[in-house]
């Protein structure tokens, strides 16, 4: 069946319906230059964390799991920037399991044999020759979860190519005979879902014990959020000193410190200078995802700030976002936005951006959501 037999038509037969208010009504433009600029980031990002020197920093706290050298690269990296007022890409957050990616694909008729042909990679830098039979996407709870749509055409994807795939929360798997199971199908590859980027929860035992045996691929997988996601990592990357001590280049110094948003930890030790420059601020928590638990310094009262100091959080320069108008119900309204690039072994795969209204990226506003990136130059 041809890969990309799967297109926007996918979802008119689905089972379950579309998030609400996942796609927005409009594109959003943005320059070419500023396009450019972040592959140029990626870039930089990757050759940092290539370096030995960065990584035995960053795994100073990270959890045990991800000491654990897997061969897999991990799929779906979200790199998300702010467009500043001079039209340049700001790197706010990189996230290790970001949603969504085929769902656009699909909307915005984009190539989706890339996906297929990436799990297939990942597969084959652990396993050689041998073909991938089975695969299980993994989350909690998977049929409550928002995006459990994307999980049933993420299915119906790999079995057009010849791949089982199961839905299944991680308590479901077993570990025995050096495999991982479901029932009596043993699971080649896992589609990592889950929000607990170690595997340190009770429910998956199996799952960690399986992977930490190398019986089972994971992507992607605790050593790839510890690398790249831990948002203390930004730290390292928007601090010129400490990328200097760790023996970056200049290129590529300049290329961070100009562009990733200047952040800093948390600490008791700095909390009056953190309060009075709160309002230039945004403070999110270490190992966050989603703007879960995130919040703008100058909506912070004390009693949340108390909330953030006894936590592990940084506190990471605040740059607006760009802003759109939009044209709502007959009325003319003011629309924030950010901008994704979905990710693989450095490679930008899909660019999309989110529209909003509200403190935070959300999907709660009417008329917002996801959104094709149109560029000009």
């Amino acid at each position: 069946m041809n890969s990309n037999s799967l297109n926007r038509d996918a979802f008119s037969y689905l089972d379950v319906s579309l998030p609400e208010n996942f796609f927005a009504n409009s594109s959003v433009f943005i320059s070419e230059k500023a396009l450019e600029q972040q592959r140029e980031i990626i870039a930089a990002i990757e050759h940092v964390i290539a370096l030995p020197s960065y990584q035995k920093l960053v795994l100073n706290y990270a959890p045990l799991t991800a000491l654990f050298v897997p061969k897999a690269h991990g799929v779906f990296f979200g790199y998300d920037f702010h467009i500043d007022e001079n039209g340049k890409s700001k790197l706010i957050e990189i996230n290790t399991n970001a949603g969504g990616a085929l769902l656009n694909a699909l909307r915005f008729n984009a190539d989706v044999s890339q996906f297929v042909e990436m799990f297939q990679k990942e597969w084959q830098l652990s396993r050689d020759s041998q073909s991938l039979r089975t695969l299980a996407i993994v989350d909690e709870t998977p049929n409550q979860q928002y995006l459990y749509a994307e999980f049933i055409l993420f299915k119906q994807l790999f079995e057009q190519h010849g791949i089982h795939t199961i839905i299944c929360a991680p308590e479901n798997l077993r570990y025995h005979s050096q495999k991982l199971w479901h029932e009596n199908t043993p699971i080649d590859l896992v589609y990592n879902r889950l929000t607990d980027f170690a595997l340190l929860e009770p429910n998956q035992q199996a799952l960690a014990a399986a992977y930490l045996a190398n019986n089972v691929i994971i992507t992607p997988h605790p050593r790839a959020h510890a690398l790249y996601a831990d948002k203390r990592n930004l730290i390292i990357l928007s601090n010129t000193t400490i990328l200097e001590t760790l023996g970056v280049d200049e290129d590529t110094r300049k290329i961070l410190i100009n562009c990733v948003a200047p952040t800093i930890l948390v600490e008791t030790k700095n909390a009056d200078c953190l309060w009075s420059g709160r309002k230039q601020l945004f403070f999110k928590p270490a190992k966050g995802y989603g703007s879960k638990a995130a919040y703008r310094g100058d909506k912070l009262t004390k009693r949340v700030f108390a909330e953030i100091l006894a936590n592990d959080y940084v506190a990471q320069t605040f740059i607006p976002p760009s802003t759109q108008q939009l044209h709502i119900n007959n009325q003319l309204e003011t629309f924030k936005f950010d901008c994704r690039a979905y990710v693989y072994n450095g490679e930008i795969q899909l660019t999309c951006a989110r529209l909003y209204q509200g403190q935070t990226t959300n999907f709660r506003t009417i008329g917002g959501g996801f959104a094709p990136v149109v560029t000009h130059f």
